[in-house]
């Protein structure tokens, strides 16, 4: 029988080393791009006209392609990648913005990212700005660099935020696209409230690399980056995305009506909530509970998931990259 874990706010971290400090290197001059939009992103507004002054200035070759359905972002960049370009720019959410970056997880080549979504959480952790001319302009001219991110793998696929699983999940399967594109953030927080009724607690059974926990919960994330996507809240400050580490972070019933208010006032840090770190984690719940992995619905529990450390090059501003310790 699995040993329960008698004090689940205390991290259990790995006993090596974490991934070393962030790889930093100039991000311009690049002279071949390729840009990839998304129409249906959460954002409607006018963009080449602005994006063709920007790389015609900086003397920058660039071609566009447009997404039609799942998984044209993912075959784009993949053919950008064998173009030879210097770099993919996206356009688009956070689902677009995952689809680019499992192609280029691996490569040399960096990942541009224009804010185009509704929430925009990767943009917001790595200070990616969203006026479309401040953006364009971490890959025009010397104001971005180039730094190493981590990655997650689960079912042969990568992402960059996390997965959401249980009561997390429902709130983003929930989130009506039209409320998404009026309303922005505050579509989830209306989801939230409309799934408090539904909300179910499941016993989590976790291996972190190979320690085993067990612990009741209503939502578990496995998470690369804490930022939820409002500029003022994360999930804890322990979470970085290039420490090589994913962090695990139960969310119980009482702890809801907390995270609710926190993202109202799109202000706060979660940091009282049940978190561990490792490198390779395997979660079974009963009863089995939904998932969804940076904005897309996954197969229920149970999943394994691992990190991929420093596999995703993405241009930053260079204020964003965090010094290395002393």
């Amino acid at each position: 029988m699995m040993a329960q874990d008698m004090s689940p706010l205390v991290d259990s971290s790995p006993d090596e080393p974490a991934a070393s400090a962030p790889v930093e290197q100039p991000a311009a001059p690049f002279n071949r791009v390729h840009v990839i939009i998304n129409p249906a992103s959460g954002q409607d507004r006018p963009i080449l006209g602005t994006m063709n002054n920007a790389f015609h200035r900086a003397g920058i070759d660039w071609d566009i392609s447009v997404t039609k359905q799942q998984g044209d972002a993912f075959r784009l960049a993949r053919s950008a990648v064998t173009a030879g370009v210097n770099a993919v720019v996206v356009y688009g959410g956070d689902g677009t913005v995952m689809e680019v970056s499992n192609a280029l997880g691996g490569t040399d080549v960096p990942l541009a990212i224009i804010p185009g979504g509704t929430a925009n959480v990767m943009s917001v952790e790595l200070g990616i700005p969203g006026d479309l001319a401040e953006a364009l302009a971490l890959v025009c001219s010397d104001v971005g660099v180039v730094r190493a991110v981590d990655m997650g793998s689960v079912r042969d696929q990568k992402f960059m935020l996390r997965l959401g699983i249980g009561f997390w999940a429902e709130v983003t399967r929930n989130a009506a696209r039209e409320a998404k594109n009026q309303m922005g953030n505050l579509a989830y927080i209306l989801s939230a409230v409309q799934q408090l009724g539904k909300v179910e607690n499941a016993h989590y059974q976790l291996w972190l690399d190979g320690e085993a926990v067990e612990i009741d919960g209503v939502a578990c994330m496995i998470a690369n980056s804490g930022n939820l996507g409002l500029p003022g809240m994360k999930l804890s400050k322990k979470i970085d995305v290039s420490d090589g580490l994913l962090d695990v972070v139960i969310v119980r019933a009482t702890d809801v009506g907390t995270l609710l208010s926190l993202a109202a006032n799109a202000f706060g840090v979660v940091d009282n909530l049940p978190h561990w770190q490792a490198r390779e984690i395997e979660l079974h719940s009963d009863p089995p509970q939904s998932i969804e992995c940076d904005g897309e619905m996954l197969e229920p529990t149970p999943v394994a998931v691992q990190v991929l450390p420093q596999s995703l090059k993405v241009i930053v501003p260079r204020s964003a990259v965090p010094l290395p310790p002393l």
